[in-house]
């Protein structure tokens, strides 16, 4: 080979490795870029990530914004009684009928849209204690309130006989319901198991035990009522339920409160003041049950009111009270245990119910009954005694 041609093929292969050289330098600076971009390449993948995920949020929550203010709007319409169709219907209820069967019967009729929600706002307006067995002509003009006032026994076409029932001061559950079953409210059985399980949606029942009969005591208001004969058991004590609710006004309440006493307790103390009571004399045996509750005294606690130990004894108890059944250790025997009995003896009456928030201030710890017919007042008991052992006393 010529010289001059080892030159030309010298330099040839000196370009080829320097453009070699050179293209390797180019990858590899692509290489080195690509990695120093890396790490903000994740971050702009993240940032885009989030950015969808966010929009994809915002969309889901206005969607279900949406769905929930129209499905909001529809109950609305339902409960108010808004933009329906005009219709008049008549609704028949009979004594089998409850809340649930009720709401069936608006829905068939197209009265409403929603029984669930019906059902729902029925059971905080206490609507199976309104509503009575009658026929009813109800319209779509007529909200849920209305609809369930449009219920109540005096607007219906009455296709049942009915029966008016007073229910004396002082009546235990037990009286009340024997008295409602005497009248063909309905049977013994039906009221008994209405009362000890009947959800009944009070507040003051809050806490009570299903399957106890006393869960009622103190709570039936005596009155007197107009029921259905054969009526709806439930319906019957309701309707007892919702006047005791009704009487015990904010102001009432407000005593109960400022009391130191739960409304139990205010209810057991005027139930022993009504079995105790003649009639005229409630101020004053609600202060000496308040002297024995708060003071030693003579009594040590004990209130010793004879009442409440037959009550406790139930059916074991058999007329004239004697000393042996006295010593009879129930809950109830207040001769042996100190402060109140655990629930009220009875149902007491309004003015009962006062006495035991406003007691006469008084220094008496015992009472007897005279010949007079009146009990008469001790502060001690020598005084007592002395009274018991005269001829005034009744004995």
């Amino acid at each position: 080979m010529s010289e001059e041609r080892r030159y030309e093929t010298a330099r040839y292969d000196a370009q080829r490795v320097r453009a070699a050289e050179a293209s390797g330098a180019a990858r590899d600076g692509r290489r080195q870029l690509t990695a120093a971009q890396k790490e903000r390449l994740r971050r702009k993948g993240r940032m885009r990530r989030f950015f969808l995920r966010t929009v994809l949020w915002i969309f889901f929550v206005a969607a279900a914004s949406l769905t929930l203010s129209g499905v909001g709007w529809l109950l609305a319409n339902d409960f108010a009684a808004l933009n329906k169709e005009p219709l008049t219907a008549t609704i028949k209820v009979t004594k089998d009928d409850d809340l649930d069967s009720v709401a069936d019967k608006l829905k068939d009729e197209g009265l409403i849209e929603y029984k669930w929600f019906f059902k729902l706002f029925g059971k905080v307006a206490h609507a199976e204690s309104k509503i009575g067995i009658g026929t009813y002509e109800l319209n779509t003009e007529m909200d849920y309130s209305a609809l369930i006032n449009g219920m109540r026994n005096n607007n219906a076409a009455l296709n049942s006989s009915t029966v008016r029932v007073s229910i004396p001061e002082g009546y235990s559950v037990r009286q009340v319901i024997a008295l409602l079953a005497q009248y063909g409210v309905n049977t013994e059985e039906e009221l008994t198991e209405a009362a000890k399980n009947y959800d009944f949606s009070y507040g003051f029942l809050a806490g009570s035990e299903k399957g106890d009969l006393k869960r009622l005591e103190g709570y039936l208001f005596p009155d007197t009522y107009e029921f259905y004969v054969g009526g709806n058991a439930a319906t019957a004590l309701g309707r007892m339920l919702r006047n005791f609710d009704t009487k015990m006004s904010k102001e009432l309440m407000d005593k109960v409160d400022a009391s130191g006493y739960s409304l139990s307790q205010i209810l057991t103390i005027a139930s022993l003041i009504e079995k105790e009571t003649d009639g005229h004399d409630r101020a004053n045996i609600a202060s000496v049950i308040y002297n024995r509750l708060n003071n030693v005294g003579e009594t040590y606690h004990l209130l010793q009111i004879d009442a409440a130990q037959i009550y406790g004894l139930g059916d074991r108890f058999t007329p004239p009270l004697t000393k042996a059944q006295l010593e009879i250790d129930t809950p109830y025997n207040t001769h042996i245990h100190e402060g109140l009995p655990p629930t009220p003896i009875a149902n007491p009456g309004l003015a009962a119910i006062e006495a035991a928030l406003e007691p006469a201030q008084t220094d008496y710890y015992f009472y007897a009954l005279g010949k007079d017919g009146t009990h008469h007042f001790f502060s001690t008991y020598n005084k007592f005694l002395n009274f018991v052992n005269s001829d005034q006393y009744a004995g």
